[in-house]
């Protein structure tokens, strides 16, 4: 019997830890806020412990680069429609890989942005809209919720009481390449709108690279934006939810984002 009691507290615990102060927040996550944290940041020290595989532009050689695109997102983040503003760490990071359209958020905001993406992107409102669909998955928690349905209450017991490197290795992986539901992907792409509509960018941004997509045949994007929906859906509805907001910026700066892209190596 007690070796029955043990396990089932802990449960406790770890089922206590992931209400959410969001009250929009209608996913089942057996995280905490401050379990995302300490994932992200356990995940953010994996990258970091491998610049072979995660080759980091050093932010003292390209100040100018990273001052830019940390404006970006401070005023996403500043919109006052980002949830966890004040409770993730949102940091930015730059990866040096011409050849990888990516971009991506870990749990707790740890932000990574390649440097293929940068430049396949034509205008500041562009890569604003990315970022903010980035940022909403983080911020919606729609990896966490995914994590804990794949990895189980196991991989929660691995973060909560150890540092397993094999596994963290094997999750920042997942994070990277991880397939969101339709309705994640959906949401990540609506609160992208919202975030940006209270700011001077084009509140849809990111439908610019969807139509991009289009135009290509659809197979030129990465998988975090080309899964599902439709891209060609994706557009009209990032389009119409800027008509539903009434969403007036139209700032795309395209010429100071020509020079952010001539900044980078």
């Amino acid at each position: 019997m007690k070796k029955c009691i043990i396990p089932f507290l802990l449960l406790i615990v770890v089922l206590g830890a992931g209400c959410s102060k969001n009250k929009s927040d209608k996913s089942i996550n057996l995280f905490g806020i401050d379990r995302d944290k300490q994932l992200g940041a356990q995940v953010d020290s994996s990258i970091l412990a491998s610049p072979a595989e995660y080759p980091i532009l050093s932010e003292a050689n390209y100040p100018t680069a990273y001052a830019y695109i940390r404006n970006m997102t401070n005023k996403i983040l500043n919109s006052g429609e980002v949830f966890y503003r004040d409770e993730f760490v949102w940091e930015v990071k730059i990866i040096q890989d011409d050849d990888v359209l990516n971009a991506f958020c870990t749990p707790g905001g740890y932000i990574y942005v390649y440097t293929g993406l940068i430049k396949y992107l034509n205008a500041e409102s562009d890569l604003a809209g990315v970022m903010g669909h980035e940022i909403a998955h983080a911020d919606r928690r729609h990896s966490t919720d995914i994590l804990t349905k794949e990895y189980g209450i196991s991989f929660l017991l691995s973060i909560l009481f150890g540092n397993d490197q094999s596994t963290l290795k094997d999750i920042t992986g997942s994070l990277i390449t991880l397939s969101y539901s339709r309705k994640n992907e959906s949401e990540a792409d609506e609160y992208s709108v919202r975030y940006l509509c209270p700011t001077d960018y084009k509140a849809d941004g990111a439908a610019e690279f969807f139509a991009r997509i289009v135009e290509e045949g659809g197979s030129s994007g990465p998988t975090f934006l080309s899964t599902h929906p439709d891209p060609g859906n994706r557009v009209e509805n990032i389009r119409a939810e800027k008509v539903n907001l009434a969403c007036e910026g139209d700032k795309g700066y395209d010429a100071e984002y020509a020079a952010f892209k001539n900044s980078l190596p």
